[in-house]
């Protein structure tokens, strides 16, 4: 038997105006598992994953943590809830050591508005989080160096450890192999693979072998609708997702 959704979705709705862009969409992400959602441009995956995290607000539907409703809550309140993300675009502080990154994640995730006599840099609980944090995403070496100088695969790794530092359950992941080439997506998708265990994944994601490799589900999106959820297997064999969005020859 499965285990019980940490993140559940049921009937999510958002019109903007006279536009539905995500339409009734209903999913379950489990702890243990990568839960891709794939679909072409449009398709609706950055509107879904914009309303999980609590930066737009649900038209219609609702969004449960834990067995809690969240669908009201801030983003603010969710990620203090276990609600982490990463974004298309690389969010870092480019001119900040990348240790410096990952402590700013984790003292956003737990303010102490009372140690008013102790400098943030100096907070040892921040410090260790982000020392772990780095250490899980690979980037122990590098903890020294400036964070604009590392590499684009690594500046993503970068963003995933920064996510980890915030102590999250979910992990919203948008592209995170967007522009890598391929040592780097084999690093990200390792990554990944050691974080599923602790953690419910959405995987937002273009490259169809990568995601095929690490999901355990994947949600096919079209017009902001879904069209099919199930297993790779199920996916790559169903005709309607063939001809939607894989291609015959897929």
């Amino acid at each position: 038997m499965s285990a019980p959704p940490l993140l559940s979705v049921q009937g999510l709705t958002r019109r903007f105006g006279g536009l539905v862009a995500v339409n009734a969409v209903t999913l379950d992400l489990r702890q243990g598992e990568v839960h891709a959602v794939i679909g072409t441009n449009g398709a609706g995956k950055s509107t879904l994953i914009n309303m999980l995290s609590g930066e737009i607000e649900a038209s219609e539907g609702r969004i449960t943590l834990g067995g809690q409703d969240i669908t009201h809550q801030s983003q603010a309140r969710r990620a203090l809830a276990g609600v982490g993300r990463s974004y298309q675009r690389t969010t870092i502080f480019p001119e900040f050591t990348v240790h410096e990154n990952c402590r700013l994640a984790a003292q956003a995730a737990t303010p102490r508005p009372w140690a008013l006599w102790q400098a943030a840099r100096h907070c040892a609980d921040s410090n260790a989080t982000a020392a772990a944090a780095l250490q899980a995403a690979g980037l122990a070496a590098d903890a020294r160096r400036t964070a604009g100088a590392l590499s684009h695969g690594a500046k993503r790794q970068l963003e995933v450890a920064m996510c980890i530092a915030t102590r999250p359950r979910v992990l919203l992941l948008d592209e995170p192999l967007a522009g890598m080439g391929a040592e780097e997506t084999e690093r990200m998708l390792a990554l990944l693979a050691d974080l599923k265990p602790h953690h419910a994944i959405l995987l937002v994601e273009h490259d169809m072998d990568a995601v095929f490799r690490i999901a355990d589900r994947i949600t096919v999106m079209v017009n902001g609708t879904v069209i099919a959820s199930g297993s790779p297997a199920e996916i790559r064999n169903n005709p309607e997702v063939r001809t939607a969005y894989l291609g015959e020859g897929h």
